[in-house]
């Protein structure tokens, strides 16, 4: 089983790739496609934000609006007409990479009677899906040419704490609630992302008349979505409910861009180091291999300059609710 797991990695590797070291196998690019779609699915951020087209290079600049022209009236026949200018802020995206290695013990290669690479391939998919949503939304981890990470940036006007507001329905939907921080900034709500606890207090949202708001029965599934947008609850264990219960947003606003597709090569030979330099596994004196992903993205929050709010210290296009 074994010889046939790695004669196929080479045979794909003649044929579809190139080696950059010329001693290690691709995996085929057809199957790096399919693991950089499930990212984007097992990553709740990917999955809602706007993809750009691919980077060219590690930075790719973004031109966003920053000033708007203004129009007047002229006065009489004679009156003199103004001038107006516009102008255009300039944001960079930093493509920075993500990487996971799985050693595997040939010995488990050799009795398998199943496919390891599809056992493989979902873990890697929720292992890079947690590490994006982590950097993007909470900065947890980022790569320090990244920005700071979406909760940490929204304005102090635009979150609301549950502490302050223990009404759930005012805090969300009502003046003065996280959608309409988002509105009052010139950007409308197109969807959520939310700890998973945020299940239970909308399910126990009950009107004057002590009707659940959420469930019309309790045979029926839950309608979670707040004035029309659909809430999302990622369950890879990115969300940290300690900075924010709830993030709503116009998504479009937050943009990504990939510089390089997942790819990935197989080593049978060399150590693997733990965080201290301690080796963790010698694939050759363990009997081991090792599969390698990795990838490179950026990302970026435009925030452009729009008829409601000029001041960008004040504008932005995303609002929390806090504990």
């Amino acid at each position: 089983m074994k010889k046939q797991y790695l004669f196929d990695l080479q045979i794909f590797d003649n044929a579809t790739g190139i080696d950059r070291t010329g001693a290690e196998a691709l995996i085929p690019e057809d199957r790096a496609q399919e693991i950089i779609q499930g990212t984007i699915e097992s990553s709740a951020v990917l999955s809602m934000g706007r993809k750009l087209a691919n980077m060219t290079a590690k930075q790719s600049k973004l031109p966003v609006l920053d000033s708007l022209p203004v129009a007047y009236f002229v006065d009489g026949d004679s009156g003199q007409k103004k001038t107006t200018k516009q102008a255009w802020d300039k944001k960079v995206i930093y493509a920075e990479e993500i990487a996971v290695i799985v050693p595997i013990p040939e010995a488990v290669l050799d009795d398998a009677e199943y496919d390891i690479w599809a056992e493989v391939k979902p873990r890697v998919q929720e292992a890079f899906g947690k590490v994006i949503d982590e950097a993007i939304l909470f900065g947890t981890g980022k790569p320090a040419n990244w920005r700071a990470g979406l909760v940490p940036s929204i304005p102090t006007g635009a979150k609301v704490s549950l502490a302050t507001t223990p009404d759930l329905y005012d805090a969300t939907l009502a003046e003065g609630g996280s959608i309409a921080a988002v509105e009052e900034s010139g950007y409308f709500v197109t969807g959520h992302i939310a700890d998973i606890s945020m299940r239970a207090k909308l399910r126990g949202l009950k009107d004057k008349s002590d009707r659940p708001l959420f469930l019309s029965s309790m045979q029926n599934a839950g309608n979670y979505s707040l004035d029309g947008s659909a809430i999302q609850f990622p369950r890879n264990g990115a969300f940290d409910k300690t900075q924010a219960l709830m993030i709503s947003g116009d998504f479009s606003q937050l943009v990504y861009s990939i510089r390089q597709d997942i790819t990935f090569k197989l080593f049978t030979e060399g150590v693997v180091q733990n965080p201290d330099g301690s080796i963790a596994y010698n694939l050759m004196q363990n009997d081991m291999v090792a599969l390698r992903a990795v990838m490179r993205l950026g990302w970026e929050i435009p925030n452009p300059v729009n008829g409601l709010e000029k001041d960008k210290a004040k504008r932005f296009p995303f609002a929390a609710i806090t504990a």
